[in-house]
Order: C-alpha cells, then sequence, then structure tokens
C-alpha cells in the first residue's frame, strides 16, 4: 500500500511554466524592437503589434492545453474562459472598422444611435452667409484656408452654439455649402446619396441616389469626395466613379458619366475620394490620370497623361506664371494645361508603395510641396523653365518629419502646419527642419481660419491652435461628434459644417467679427 502511494506522487509532475514565460517574454522583446525600429511607420508598427499579440495568444493556449502539465480540470475550465470572454466580447461589442492609424474601433452594441437636434432658425443670427460660401473641398480656394472672418479664441466665456444636429448615412464625404443649401454624400443600404440639407435648420431639401455600394472594413463604407457647387449645378463623384451634374435647386440630374469605365482605367482600391474641379466650362477629374468633361453637356473634352489615379483632387494652381492643373496621382505628379489638357511635366513620386492623398500644396517662388503618409514624408520642389520653355522639376529637399496621410497642409506666413501621421507639428519651408511636434490629434484635417487653425481631430473634436513657429499652442477645444470622424470640415461664415459616418451637426463659432460685421457672441 505504501508503494502505492509512492508511485502516484511520482506520477504528478510540476507545472512547466517555462514555456509560458519564454512567450511572454519573447512577445514583450518582440513589441520593443518593432516600436523602437527606425524601419516601416506607425501603420506597419500597429499591425505587427496586433500580430504578435495573436500569435502570443494562440501560443499561450497551445501551452495551456498541450504543454502546461496541469490538470485536466484546470486546463478545460481555464480554456472555457477564454471561449466565454470572446463569446462575451463578439456579443457587447461590435466592429467599426479601423482608425487612421489601423487600430481596430469597436463599439458598444447598444450604444445610443444620433440623435436630432434642430433649434429654433429665429434664434440663430440672420447674418447673410452666402458672401461666405463653402462651395468645393477645402473652401473658396481649395487650400483650407478661410478669410474674412475673425473667430473668438474664449471659448469658455463664448462657446461654440449648437444650431442642429442629425443622423445621416455613412460615408466620409464633406459638406459644399451655398447659401441655405450644404450639401454632402451618403450611403443608405445599396444606394449613393447626394444630399441637400437646408443649413440652418438641418432639414432634407432633396437627394439623389445611384445604386452603388463600395465597402471594405480598412476603408469604410460609402461615398468619400466632396460635391463641388457652381452656379446653379452641383458636381459630385461617388465612391466607385459615378460622376453626377445635377441641378442645385432640386436634385434633378442633368447628365451622368462612369468616369473609370468611360476612360478604360482602373479605380483606386480604397474607394474613390476625388472631387470635382470645375474650371471655366470644365469638370475635372482623375481617372487613370486627369480628364476634363465638358459641365454642361457631360461630354469628354480632353483626357490626360494616363496613369494609376490616387486618392487626392485636382488643384488649379500658377507655377512660373503659368497656369496649371495640378494631379498627385499614384506615385505621379502631373501638371496640364486646363484648357487643352497639353501635359506641361510630370514628377515621380517615392518608390515606396504608399497611397496618395494629400493635396499638393504651392508656395511662393514657384514651389510646390507634396507629401505622403505611410512612413514616406515631404518633398519640396522647384518649377522651373529651361530657355526652350520646357518645365523643370528639381528636389529642394525631402523630409520624414511630415506625413500628411489625408490630411491636408496649411502654409501660413512662411510655415508648414500639418497633422505629421496623426501628430500636429509645424515645419520650415526654407529648409524641411521640424520646429515642433505636439498635439496628438489623429487622422482629422485642418482649416486656416483668417490667423488661427481649426482642427477637427479624428475623434471628433474641434480645436483651435495658434500658427505659432516656436510653440505648440492650444486655445481652446469641444466634442463636436461622437466617434470616428474623417471627413473635412466646412466653414461658410461663422458657421461650422462637420459630419462622420453616422451623424452630422452644424455649429455657430462666436466670432470677432466678419465681413459683415457681426459682433462678437
Amino acid at each position: 500500500m505504501g508503494k502505492g502511494i509512492f508511485i502516484v506522487a511520482r506520477s504528478q509532475k510540476p507545472v512547466r511554466w517555462w514555456p509560458l514565460f519564454v512567450i511572454i517574454v519573447v512577445a514583450i522583446l518582440g513589441t520593443v524592437v518593432i516600436w523602437i525600429s527606425e524601419a516601416g511607420h506607425r501603420q506597419d508598427k500597429i499591425l505587427q503589434t496586433s500580430l504578435v499579440v495573436i500569435l502570443t495568444t494562440f501560443l499561450g493556449i497551445l501551452w495551456l492545453l498541450g504543454f502546461s502539465r496541469l490538470s485536466w480540470r484546470i486546463r478545460l475550465i481555464a480554456f472555457a474562459a477564454v471561449v466565454f470572454s470572446v463569446f462575451l466580447g463578439v456579443n457587447l461589442f461590435q466592429f467599426k472598422g479601423f482608425s487612421g492609424d489601423l487600430t481596430p474601433i469597436f463599439e458598444w452594441r447598444w450604444q445610443e444611435k444620433p440623435s436630432a437636434f434642430r433649434q429654433d432658425p429665429s434664434s440663430t443670427s440672420n447674418t447673410e452667409r452666402s458672401a461666405m460660401d463653402y462651395p468645393q473641398f477645402l473652401g473658396q480656394n481649395r487650400n483650407g484656408v478661410v478669410t474674412g472672418i475673425k473667430l473668438n479664441l474664449d471659448w469658455e466665456t463664448h462657446p461654440p452654439k449648437l444650431v442642429w444636429r442629425r443622423p445621416v448615412g455613412a460615408g466620409w464625404s464633406g459638406f459644399a455649402v451655398v447659401g441655405n443649401s450644404a450639401i454632402t454624400q451618403e450611403q443608405e443600404g445599396d444606394w449613393e446619396k447626394v444630399v441637400c440639407y437646408e443649413s440652418r435648420t438641418g432639414e432634407i431639401k432633396w437627394s439623389h441616389q445611384d445604386k452603388a455600394r463600395y465597402y471594405t472594413p480598412p476603408a469604410g463604407l460609402g461615398p468619400r469626395a466632396t460635391p463641388t457647387i457652381l452656379g446653379d449645378r452641383v458636381y459630385t463623384v461617388g465612391s466607385t466613379g459615378i460622376l453626377n451634374c445635377l441641378d442645385f435647386e432640386t436634385g434633378e440630374q442633368l447628365w451622368t458619366a462612369h468616369i473609370f469605365e468611360e476612360n478604360e482605367a482602373e479605380a483606386p482600391p480604397w474607394g474613390v475620394s476625388i472631387s470635382p474641379l470645375v474650371f471655366h466650362e470644365l469638370v475635372i477629374v482623375s481617372a487613370g490620370g486627369a480628364v476634363a468633361y465638358h459641365r454642361e453637356t457631360g461630354e469628354i473634352v480632353w483626357r490626360g497623361y494616363r496613369t494609376q489615379s490616387g486618392y487626392s483632387s485636382p488643384l488649379l494652381t500658377t507655377l512660373v506664371g503659368t497656369e496649371q492643373v495640378v494631379v498627385f496621382n499614384q506615385g505621379l505628379i502631373t501638371a496640364h494645361e486646363p484648357l487643352s489638357g497639353e501635359l506641361l511635366w510630370k514628377q515621380s513620386w517615392s518608390p515606396i508603395r504608399a497611397e496618395c492623398v494629400a493635396q499638393p500644396v504651392p508656395l511662393p517662388g514657384d514651389r510646390l510641396l507634396v507629401s505622403t503618409g505611410y512612413g514616406v514624408g515631404a518633398k519640396l520642389y522647384q518649377i522651373s523653365r529651361n530657355p526652350a520653355g520646357e518645365f523643370n522639376v528639381s528636389v529642394i529637399w525631402e523630409t520624414i518629419y511630415l506625413k500628411a496621410k489625408f490630411t491636408n497642409i496649411i502654409y501660413h506666413e512662411n510655415y508648414l502646419y500639418g497633422l505629421d501621421d496623426g501628430i500636429f507639428a509645424c515645419v520650415n519651408p526654407v529648409d524641411g527642419k521640424r520646429q515642433w511636434k505636439r498635439g496628438r490629434y489623429g487622422h482629422g484635417h485642418t482649416l486656416l481660419i483668417s490667423d488661427v487653425l481649426l482642427v477637427l481631430t479624428e475623434s471628433g473634436e474641434i480645436v483651435l491652435v495658434e500658427p505659432d513657429s516656436e510653440n505648440h499652442i492650444e486655445h481652446a477645444r469641444f466634442a463636436a461628434l461622437d466617434g470616428h470622424t474623417w471627413n473635412t470640415p466646412a466653414l461658410a461664415g461663422h458657421f461650422l459644417f462637420v459630419r462622420n459616418d453616422r451623424e452630422a451637426a452644424c455649429y455657430e463659432l462666436p466670432v470677432v467679427n466678419t465681413n459683415e460685421g457681426t459682433n462678437a457672441k
């Protein structure tokens, strides 16, 4: 009997902890190496860290079930706890896509849906806003600069005032605002919609719909280009490449075109985000390179240099005394004569595969700044002409310290301001040296309102930042929206229009004065 007891005792081997310790230590060291390494960009590091977590979890379960030497009762209880945790997580949370850094976003399944709020229109300012329209992507001049208004920076005493708030369909389109109409694009089921809201109440004035749908988990659902308004027409490009010309007052479709099909081009894989540029009688888009349509008839007037389209929108600027349309294509910058489509010059971009989204920024002295996220950075080009009249493009400097993923960069008083991979930064355009980098606002968007920078963060906050080349100075902030926000803001007069993939809002911002003479509120 004593011998039997001895045999049982010998058969109970101690728990084998060392493999679990090795797994954890290797995971920690791997994570540290990922984040201290100079190679790769932030999005790569997040993806690699996610893979480390997944692999560590798998190896931990493998250790538990196969190599731990724990009693089978304990093993099964622990494994059941893991399975139950996964089951609980799936039922408590829903996946809402990825942030700009490719971090997965989850929210409670019972999270409250956006509700509508409409203020009595009679209580809002009666200031005529038509002189301060925001008719297209990034405003009047397509550069994110709004003039003629000075904001009151004391939001403690004079906070922004909510005018209306309402649920909207999915999509990353911004608002174009003219008069009392605020127009954006949304997704509802299998229908892609252009929706016109009454700017003072948020009520729907009209909507147009096309049967089209774009969705991928990283990029999200719905259209992503901001409409362009000119005169009595509205021009929009949907997420699959449907170009519409609509009546401004009624939304009636006047003509339409499938820009990638008609031009035998391949649409960008993350959804078409090209906001149309209207110039004289032309509507210019990018579909396998720049393409110009007649804005009254929808007929193709010219096709530019053929290449793979990126996500940036055509920009009209003047370089070396010549008006030209600049397009940041996928890995190539091109410039065309606006009326004929003649290729003026082209310049290859980074050999590193990176999505080209941010708008090029013209600078004084016939210079052009171009920037990309994904660890690439920015280059400043000098545009010139040789004695034969041909355009030359040379690099003045390049830097890793200004990586604009899909935000826009602002040039103000001889300095550059923008989100460097989600963190606000100031860069000296003379040599590309960074002045400072502060303020983790995520992959949002920036406007310059006369003399202050307005940042719409990726989390839906509005932040006022001083354009100071020496220091990061934050004046005020407030939560304008709830949740993941990639849409560009619009400021018409002192009315701010913001939206994300599920709600939109209009705020009346306090001002010191405007061209109309409105006093601080």
